[in-house]
């Protein structure tokens, strides 16, 4: 029988102990974590979240979720403008995204709920509507309305089982409910 040079499994006691508890480690650091995931039959969430990429508002939408019971309950999807992006803006594969998103979250994770979430200042709204659209802040909050109308009506069609609830979020932390209007009223 022939030996093969320098394979230590070939030799007795040369695989030394490091090198055997040095693989063991990976397991014994996840196992702990591993014990933290929740079991897939109880993996459900309670909504999906729509919000705009802009950081600034992040702090005040998680907070505002938090008081809506939703703590760490929701999928978050972040497009530029938020309801804007259902539109199309700045490139249909927004709105396909968040499409895609919207299947996967209902059917995987059983949502109930949408929650568009769109915020004052947005630049995504000033480079579609109007470079100065948040010095006026009256036609701003009716523009969003708008598009948050057309995005609530187009879930609607696609999703009628799915509660969805319309957000304005204001550079004062404020979170303001937007009452959907009749499908007909929008141009």
């Amino acid at each position: 029988m022939q030996q093969i040079s320098g394979c230590a499994c070939s030799q007795p006691h040369q695989f030394p102990r490091r090198h055997f508890l040095r693989s063991l480690l990976p397991g014994i650091v996840a196992f702990p974590l591993l014990l933290k995931i929740p079991a897939t039959a109880n993996h459900q969430a309670k909504a999906l979240v729509l919000s705009c990429i802009d950081f600034r508002f992040l702090e005040t939408e998680r907070y505002f979720l938090s008081l809506q019971h939703l703590s760490n309950q929701y999928d978050w999807t972040a497009l530029a403008g938020a309801s804007l992006a259902l539109s199309g803006f700045p490139h249909t594969a927004e709105a396909e995204a968040f499409w895609d998103q919207l299947e996967l979250s209902h059917n995987l994770h059983h949502i109930t709920k949408v929650i568009v979430l769109d915020h004052q200042d947005c630049g995504a709204y000033a480079r579609k509507i109007d470079l100065e659209l948040s010095n006026d802040r009256e036609r701003e909050q009716q523009v969003h309305a708008d598009y948050l109308n057309r995005a609530y009506w187009e879930i609607r069609k696609r999703y009628p089982d799915i509660n969805i609830e319309l957000y304005f979020v204001t550079l004062n932390a404020e979170v303001q409910s937007v009452m959907p209007t009749a499908e007909s009223s929008l141009s």
